[in-house]
């Protein structure tokens, strides 16, 4: 069983960019990690470099796009006798190009990790918490769940889902010691677009001046610790997101087409 005193926290999609920055942050700050992720070879690097800063780190490979994978994450942190004290629902995929010539195994595992898998993780593992009176949950989302986005349109509506998700849950848990955040990031610069086809996009070309994911991480990380309902990343991604939400789509969907489009 884990005796631990520091509390543990699990974040997926933690071989590289805002998932590592995040681990990275939650070991800054006093946590042990459960890491879990495809990535196993990455995640054994990260794992010796927050045991060097005095943080226990455990391995866990999960491919959150196969059905199942989330259950069975769950299942082997509870043989292993851990007890999450903070979720980080950080796992996430993209891809570009218009939806009807879109490869539809892709799409389905956007919708497995972003969706299915996120929601799983977080209904098995919000009960531990529930019952010992504390816990927070965080789910990654993005401006981008804040309006429809044509031509990453399953992206774009999957992190509408955890938005809404997120802001639902975190009103029902109110006086239960969990709280939940949604952190919504911009464009960050990591490898995202790249792994999302999406290199040649308008945006991804011309917008030089991405967050660097720590920064997203330290953000996230503070809003977290405040039990902020929504965390939107520096001030032109809330610029951004009002947009999204209170312009008329007739207006905000032009331009997201053409940010998104190849260049």
């Amino acid at each position: 069983m884990d005796t631990s005193p520091r509390p543990l926290a699990l974040v997926t999609g933690a071989s590289g960019g805002i998932g590592a920055a995040l681990a990275r942050e939650l070991a800054r700050h006093g946590h042990d990690l459960v890491l879990a992720a495809r990535g196993v070879a990455a995640m054994e690097r990260l794992a010796g470099e927050l045991r060097e800063g005095g943080a226990a780190a455990t391995v866990i490979a999960a491919d959150l796009a196969k059905p199942g994978a989330a259950t069975s994450l769950a299942y082997e942190i509870a043989n292993r006798g851990l007890a999450i004290d903070i979720v980080v629902n950080n796992a996430g995929l993209g891809a570009a190009g218009r939806f009807d010539r879109s490869d539809p195994a892709r799409i389905g595992e956007i919708l497995q990790v972003n969706i299915v898998a996120l929601t799983e993780l977080t209904r098995l593992l919000l009960p531990g918490m529930i019952a010992r009176g504390r816990g927070r949950v965080m789910l990654v989302a993005s401006v981008a769940g804040f309006q429809p986005g044509p031509h990453m349109a399953a992206y774009f509506a999957s992190k509408a889902y955890v938005l809404s998700l997120g802001e639902a849950l975190a009103y029902e848990l109110r006086g239960t010691g969990v709280s939940v955040t949604v952190l919504c990031p911009g464009a960050t610069a990591t490898n995202f677009f790249t792994a999302a086809g999406n290199d040649n996009s308008i945006m991804a070309r011309h917008l030089r001046q991405m967050m660097p994911a720590e920064d997203v991480a330290r953000l996230g990380y503070l809003g977290l610790a405040a039990g902020r309902r929504v965390v939107i990343t520096g001030r032109m991604n809330w610029l951004v997101a009002q947009a999204g939400r209170f312009m008329p789509h007739r207006l905000t969907l032009p331009v997201t087409d053409w940010l998104m489009r190849e260049d």
